[in-house]
């Protein structure tokens, strides 16, 4: 089978690589020819772990993945076309703006030559994918294509292996022919054994964001359960570790920090309350975890407050930007948003992070960008840890605490042990703790 890819942001392109790993002649497309240009250079336009070696493994050596800005030409002989454009939350409202998904719809519907499967890989409100068959259909003859719904469930970070195993293949379709092209091009998971579910097209689409809203909402809790376990003298993670060991809860997602964020969980929260809100039914659940996470870096902008008073003048260090480790993603990251509000009250912000930094200076360009952790430790008043990268994980407080102000840490992400952290002299603030 001949695939397209419509879309070269991240779901499109580690959806591309890996179809090129299952043996599959793949191309992707996209209408910026200058990221075309760069893919087709073997040069990832983002950061995430073992991409660039599959980039190099299938452009130079396969050959089984091309890029093109001409949707025409790469469909000359698909059998099946994915849409992975994004669908980000509109200004001002909730809702997912599918403008993107219904532009290409229409595109795709020009250019059908034989039959072929048309795919919705992108996150879309429920009924979306419907809307897009009655697109394509006004164009077209209803017997020249069939439409899926195959949400992806990639974690950032982690991109590749989620793919290559995963917990679980969604596919939502109308009919036999459809489910048995969907089947065969995972026939490479199905012989791992990894299970592939059928359902209607629109039990698909709630899939995925009911999924990423229960995680969030585990996100969510725990938080507040921190909140509670600072006022009465508990540990969070002692609290959550107890939980998890519940197989009907699970220890996933039950790490309390300074909130959700990134390119998912955000917007397919938000959106999901809203197409509830527009069919009348209550998830007031899923509202107000949206509602509480949107406060959560505040809160803890204002904990810091409390501790410093005037935080004017203030020198922080803020290790870590990216939403959360190996990505340089900085959208809707709450140590971003944390950095931010720091700022504009007056705090010098010196920061740093290994991938992070150039994207983040396209967003808080004001903010001291340091080409190292110990550079960005001299003369601050506080250490804040605030994605769990790895190389945080080891620091050397001893020496750090040498080119200090002051030696204080405010971990928010619990990565170290209070006890081991007083006894090297410095003043410890966690979460939930």
């Amino acid at each position: 089978m001949k695939l397209v890819i419509v879309g070269t942001g991240y779901v499109g392109l580690v959806s591309g690589l890996c179809f090129a790993e299952f043996g599959f002649e793949t191309t992707c497309v996209d209408k910026d020819t200058k990221r075309i240009d760069f893919l087709g250079k073997a040069q990832c336009p983002f950061y995430e772990p073992k991409l660039e070696n599959l980039l190099l493994k299938h452009i130079k050596k396969t050959k089984l993945l091309n890029f093109s800005s001409s949707l025409s030409q790469a469909m000359n002989k698909a059998d099946v076309v994915f849409i992975t454009v994004g669908t980000p939350s509109r200004r001002l409202e909730d809702n997912a703006d599918v403008s993107s998904v219904y532009k290409v719809a229409k595109e795709i519907a020009k250019n059908i030559k034989k039959y072929c499967v048309v795919v919705t890989k992108s996150t879309v409100p429920v009924g979306t994918t419907r809307k897009l068959r009655n697109i394509i259909a006004s164009k077209i003859n209803k017997k020249k294509f069939d439409i899926v719904s195959n949400p992806e469930f990639l974690r950032e970070g982690s991109a590749i292996n989620d793919f290559m195993r995963p917990d679980r293949i969604i596919i939502g379709c109308e009919n036999a022919k459809s489910e048995k092209i969907m089947r065969k091009l995972y026939r490479p998971l199905d012989l791992l054994k990894i299970p592939i579910i059928s359902t209607s097209i629109e039990s698909a689409e709630i899939i995925k964001y009911a999924s990423n809203s229960f995680l969030a909402t585990k996100i969510s809790f725990i938080n507040q359960v921190a909140d509670l376990c600072e006022i009465v003298g508990g540990n969070v993670q002692d609290v959550a570790k107890a939980m998890g060991l519940d197989k009907r809860i699970g220890s996933k997602f039950l790490h309390a920090g300074p909130g959700f964020g990134g390119s998912c969980f955000p917007k397919d929260v938000k959106a999901f309350s809203a197409t509830a809100k527009k069919m009348k039914v209550d998830l007031s659940i899923v509202e107000s975890v949206n509602k509480f996470n949107k406060k959560r870096p505040k809160n803890i902008v204002v904990k810091i407050e409390n501790y410093f008073g005037n935080l004017k003048n203030k020198t922080f260090a803020i290790l870590g930007l990216s939403f959360k480790p190996n990505t340089d993603d900085v959208r809707d990251s709450t140590s971003m948003i944390i950095a931010s509000l720091l700022h504009s009250k007056g705090s010098i912000i010196k920061t740093y992070d290994p991938r992070a930094m150039r994207n983040a200076k396209q967003i808080l360009p004001d903010l001291h960008y340091c080409n190292s952790i110990q550079e960005a430790c001299v003369g601050v008043d506080a250490i804040l840890i605030a994605t769990e990268w790895n190389e945080f994980r080891n620091l050397d407080l001893k020496g750090l605490r040498k080119k200090m102000k002051k030696a204080i840490i405010f971990d928010l992400r619990n990565i170290y042990n209070k006890e081991e952290v007083l006894n090297l002299k410095f003043k410890y603030y966690g979460i939930g703790k």
